[in-house]
């Protein structure tokens, strides 16, 4: 799990360039997709990226929340930085579909008795 620079110790993320690098791999965006969410052209991510420019203090703050960051943490590598996420596995997608199946079937079963007990006050459903 990342947190902050002192956590992770490369090269990549002493520059606020490193850092917004850092941000969008661990969010598992690429270039292009974080740039689209953004709202800037992809070439502005890279030159972002690659320190040739900064981005202005709005788009900061909007990119932070993007990579799930604090913009301090893009700023100075203090704060709350990216968590890598663990990958889902199969028996982890398995319970969270029959979790999701039985909680659709309970909110049916709600339903029918609302709707019976609207027919039984005269007022159909």
């Amino acid at each position: 799990m990342i947190a902050s620079t002192d956590e992770f110790d490369t090269a990549c993320d002493d520059t606020l360039g490193g850092r917004i690098s850092l941000g969008r791999e661990a969010a598992g965006l690429t270039v292009a997709q974080a740039a689209r969410r953004l709202g800037v052209m992809t070439e502005s991510w890279n030159a972002w990226e690659r320190d040739r420019d900064v981005p202005r203090a709005s788009r900061l703050t909007m990119m932070a929340g993007l990579l799930g960051v604090s913009p301090s943490w893009l700023l100075t590598g203090m704060g709350s930085g990216p968590f890598e996420r663990p990958e889902e596995q199969p028996g982890d997608l398995m319970r969270a579909f029959q979790q999701t199946s039985d909680e659709i079937a309970a909110l049916n079963r709600r339903m029918q008795e609302i709707a019976a007990s609207l027919e039984r006050k005269g007022n159909p459903a």
